[in-house]
């Protein structure tokens, strides 16, 4: 599907209630393009509401609990509102869409809705700076690099390392994050990270945290 252009410059841009959809281990960052498959009655409704605003945003957040069913799960108090810039509809009936990051957001409080999906009002106010790109550096590039390659041996993953090298690292930072198979804990703390340069920080301790566990791990089978 064609979606038409829509524009947020300021705060002021920004509606006053979101649906959200939460995920665990699920992050979305400003900038950052998510795929999701759409495929439960109460998303799809979601979905459907949301491409009937100008805005077209969903909030992306983690639950704090497992879901258990009667009972809603206490949600993380950030998250990321993201706007539709894909859709498809298979055959089966799901929905493929892709969210572009916009902004983070507090949760302020949530409101009851009919519809099945959870809707929040959003406090953007501390995260007015995501509507400009961050062009924080990576303070050790070689550092989080190297601290890559081996979390990625000592976890089985392939990646394209001329690519990597060429990423900018804006965008290096938040494809890592998102992509990286970090618990929701240090998913939300890399989405919570005021700049560029603290998530770097953060991304590369995490890096090597896990590359150390996983080597652990192997010595120990």
């Amino acid at each position: 599907m064609a979606l038409s252009r829509s524009r947020i410059a300021s705060l002021a841009d920004l509606p006053a209630t979101i649906p959200v959809f939460p995920l665990p281990g699920v992050l979305l960052l400003p900038r950052g393009r998510l795929p999701l498959n759409i495929f439960e009655p109460r998303y799809l409704a979601m979905i459907d509401d949301a491409l009937g605003t100008p805005d077209r945003l969903i909030g992306m957040i983690q639950p704090t609990e497992p879901e258990v069913e009667g009972r809603r799960p206490a949600l993380y108090g950030t998250g990321c509102a993201g706007r539709v810039v894909s859709m498809s509809e298979t055959d089966d009936g799901r929905y493929l869409i892709t969210l572009q990051g916009v902004c983070r957001f507090a949760v302020a409080s949530e409101v009851e809705t009919d519809r099945g999906y959870r809707r929040v009002v959003p406090d953007f106010a501390r995260w007015a700076d995501d509507l400009e790109r961050d062009v924080s550096k990576i303070s050790d590039r070689a550092r989080l690099i190297g601290a890559l390659k081996t979390y990625f041996r000592v976890n089985s993953i392939e990646a394209d390392w001329d690519g990597i090298e060429q990423t900018p690292d804006d965008k290096l930072l938040t494809t890592l994050a998102m992509v990286c198979p970090f618990e929701p804990t240090e998913k939300q703390a890399l989405l919570e990270c005021r700049t560029g340069a603290e998530r770097a920080a953060t991304m590369t301790a995490l890096l090597e945290m896990g590359a150390m566990a996983g080597c652990d791990d192997r010595a120990k089978h």
